[in-house]
C-alpha cells in the first residue's frame, strides 16, 4: 500500500477507514485481527484518537462481514480486487448498513471512504467505482436488505458451517447463541478481594462519575467501557480486565495457602493473577510463548503478586521438575468458538475441521498434565469453546481414560449479553484423582 504522505488529516473519517480496511485486508488473507491491528499501527504510526477509531471499525467490519459480502456481491459484478478496495468498501457498509446504529452521517463515509480510496495509490483508480456502490446501497438500502435475508451469512454474519454447527449442537439455544457472539463485549472488572470489597469499589466509580453493576462474585461490568489507564485503580492494581465467566476459574481450582499450583497455558495472566489473589501459593505460570509470558509478568507486577513464569510446552514435560502439583489450572488451545464477540474475526479465520485438530492437542496436553497431578489433588479443564468436541466430549472421554472423579463445576456456559448477565461462552470440568 502506499499512501500520500500527508494526504488525510489523522483525525478524519477517511483516515480511520483506510486504517481499518489494511487490517481487514490482513484478516482476509489469515492474519488475526490483532495482530492485522498492529501491522497496521506499525505502518501508520497513527495518534492515540486514530487508533481507536480505526480499531472501532476493524472490529465493526468484522461482526458485519457476512452482511457486507453478500451487499458487495450484489452492488458489484466481481468481488473487488485488490483485497484492500474490497476491505474498504466493507468497512463503509458496516458503518451506514444499519441505520439505527450508525455512529456517523451515512453521505460523510461515502464522501471519506472516497477521499480515503484516492489518498491510496494502489486503488486511486477506483473511487468512482466506490461513491457509484456505496450511493446505490444508500438509495436501494431496503430493497438491498431484503435480498440479503434470504442469505443466512448475511443474516447472522457468521459462516454457514459455523451457522449449522451451533444449530446442531444447540438446537433451542442457537440464534441467541449467534446474536450473543455478534454483541459488542462489555468492559468487565475483577475486584481485588485482597485490597477491597466489590462495595467499596462500586464506591470509588460511583466517586468518578462511571456507574458499574455487580454481576458476579468479584466481577463489576462498567456501563460505558473506557481506556484501562482511566479506570479507577487499574494501575494501582486494585481490579483487573476479566470476563465474568472466566473469573469462575480461580475458586472452582479451591486454592489454600501453601499448595503447589500449576496454571498451564496461563497468558495472558488474568487466572494467574486471580488464583494469587485468593491464596499464597506456590505458583508456576507456563505458557509456550515467551513474549506472552511477559505479558503474565506485567500484570503480575501491576497487582504486586509473584509467580515461577516458565517457558513450556504443556503437552511435554522438558520443563517439569518432576515434583507433583496440588492444582492444576488447565485451559487448552481450542477454537475460541465461545469468545467471538470480543475476537470477531475467529469465525471467519476457522475452519470446519480445527475443533478436531485441537481436541486432539487438548487431549495430549490434559494427559500429559495429569501425571504431573498429586494423588487426592484437583485439576480443572477449561476452554473457551462452544463445540462439544472440545468441551463436553473431551471430558466426559478424560474422566473414563483415568478414571477421574468429576467434582461439581458449571459445564458448558453459553455466552450471553443481557443486563443482569454478562459472559463469555466457556466450559468448566472439575477433576479429582483419586488417593489411590
Amino acid at each position: 500500500m502506499t499512501v500520500h504522505q500527508h494526504a488525510l488529516k489523522t483525525d478524519s473519517l477517511a483516515y480511520a477507514l483506510l486504517g481499518a480496511a489494511y487490517a481487514v485486508a490482513l484478516v482476509r488473507k489469515g492474519t488475526a485481527l490483532p495482530q492485522a491491528l498492529a501491522q497496521t499501527f506499525a505502518r501508520f504510526d497513527p495518534p492515540a484518537p486514530a487508533r481507536g477509531a480505526i480499531q472501532d471499525i476493524a472490529y465493526r467490519t468484522m461482526r458485519r462481514w457476512g452482511q457486507a459480502n453478500a451487499l458487495l456481491t450484489l452492488l458489484t459484478q466481481k468481488p473487488p480486487e485488490p483485497p484492500l478496495l474490497h476491505a474498504l468498501l466493507s468497512c463503509a457498509l458496516s458503518l451506514i448498513v444499519d441505520a439505527d446504529e450508525a455512529a456517523y452521517e451515512t453521505f460523510t463515509v461515502v464522501n471519506q471512504a472516497v477521499t480515503a480510496v484516492a489518498a491510496d495509490s494502489d486503488i486511486a483508480h477506483a473511487k468512482g467505482m466506490v461513491n457509484a456502490v456505496l450511493r446505490r446501497f444508500l438509495r436501494e438500502r431496503n430493497e438491498l436488505l431484503r435480498q440479503t435475508a434470504e442469505n443466512p451469512e448475511a443474516v447472522w454474519n457468521y459462516p454457514r458451517w459455523w451457522i449449522d454447527a451451533i444449530k446442531t449442537a444447540y438446537p433451542r439455544e442457537w440464534q441467541s447463541i449467534l446474536q450473543a457472539g455478534n454483541a459488542a463485549p462489555p468492559l468487565t472488572l475483577r475486584i481485588n478481594r485482597r485490597s477491597l470489597s466489590v462495595d467499596d469499589y462500586l464506591h470509588k466509580l460511583s466517586e468518578n462519575a462511571m456507574p458499574g453493576v455487580q454481576i458476579g462474585p468479584d466481577a463489576v461490568r462498567l456501563d460505558q467501557p473506557v481506556p484501562v489507564h482511566r479506570i479507577p485503580g487499574f494501575d494501582q492494581g486494585l481490579v483487573s480486565v476479566q470476563d465474568a465467566a472466566a473469573q469462575l476459574a480461580a475458586p472452582l481450582l479451591d486454592v489454600h495457602d501453601g499448595m503447589r499450583v500449576l496454571d498451564a497455558c496461563a497468558a495472558p495472566g488474568g487466572k494467574t493473577g486471580h488464583l494469587l489473589e485468593l491464596a499464597d501459593v506456590d505458583l508456576t505460570a507456563l505458557d509456550h510463548d515467551p513474549q506472552r509470558l511477559v505479558r503474565v509478568e506485567q500484570n503480575l507486577q501491576r497487582l504486586k503478586l509473584q509467580a515461577t513464569l516458565k517457558v513450556g510446552d504443556a503437552g511435554s514435560d522438558n520443563w517439569w521438575d518432576g515434583k507433583h502439583f496440588d492444582r492444576i489450572l488447565a485451559d487448552v488451545p481450542c477454537t475460541a468458538s465461545g469468545i467471538v464477540r470480543r475476537h470477531p474475526d475467529i469465525r471467519w479465520l476457522r475452519r470446519k475441521g480445527d475443533a478436531a485438530q485441537l481436541a486432539t492437542l487438548s487431549r495430549q496436553i490434559l494427559d500429559n498434565l495429569w501425571r504431573m497431578l498429586r494423588p487426592d489433588g484437583k485439576l480443572l479443564f477449561v476452554t473457551c469453546s462452544l463445540w462439544p468436541q472440545e468441551s463436553e466430549a473431551q471430558a466426559a472421554a478424560f474422566a473414563v481414560r483415568h478414571q477421574a472423579i468429576r467434582l461439581f463445576a458449571p459445564g458448558q456456559l453459553l455466552p450471553k449479553a443481557e443486563a443482569g448477565v454478562d459472559h463469555d461462552g466457556l466450559f468448566y470440568a472439575l477433576f479429582h484423582k483419586p488417593a489411590n
